[in-house]
């Protein structure tokens, strides 16, 4: 991976695409995020992913009536949420992987043609055990919560 500036926990910043693929490990067509548009480093991060017919989900995921995985809408928030962490110099060097979901609640569908607005919040951090706190929406109506458990490993 790129190497990636160090910033301060408590900085407000902004992530296009490619200061995102220097977050991430992902690449196309696994990038599921277009746009980190606020992001208070250790605390929270806001931004979203533009959905079109063209992602190669909706091609088989219905053909004849597109919806976006709901494991792909968790992923996205697990891409958004590094935003928060990656650029911590504590965080160097370190993969987040997941170590649990809880209290999923799939309550839209998301189609082609939908901003998909995804929120993360860090709600504990013990060790390397992080956890946070994600929703995403489309038009302001809440399609998918959750809360999402971390663990910081080498890469």
């Amino acid at each position: 991976m790129t190497e990636l500036k160090e910033y301060n926990e408590g900085e407000v910043l902004s992530f296009d695409i490619n200061q995102i693929m220097k977050l991430i490990p992902h690449r196309y067509p696994f990038v599921l995020i277009d746009r980190v548009t606020e992001c208070v480093l250790g605390k929270y991060c806001k931004g979203y992913k533009n959905l079109t017919i063209n992602e190669e989900f909706f091609q088989g995921h219905f053909p004849e009536n597109p919806i976006m995985p709901g494991v792909l809408q968790l992923e996205a928030m697990a891409q958004m949420a590094a935003g928060t962490l990656a650029p911590l110099p504590q965080y160097k060097g370190k993969l987040f992987v997941y170590a649990g979901i809880d209290g999923v609640r799939f309550r839209k569908q998301v189609i082609p043609g939908d901003r998909l607005d995804i929120e993360t919040e860090i709600t504990k951090i013990k060790g390397p055990i992080i956890k946070i706190h994600a929703k995403a929406s489309v038009d302001g109506v809440v399609a998918t919560e959750a809360d999402l458990m971390f663990s910081a490993i080498d890469e």
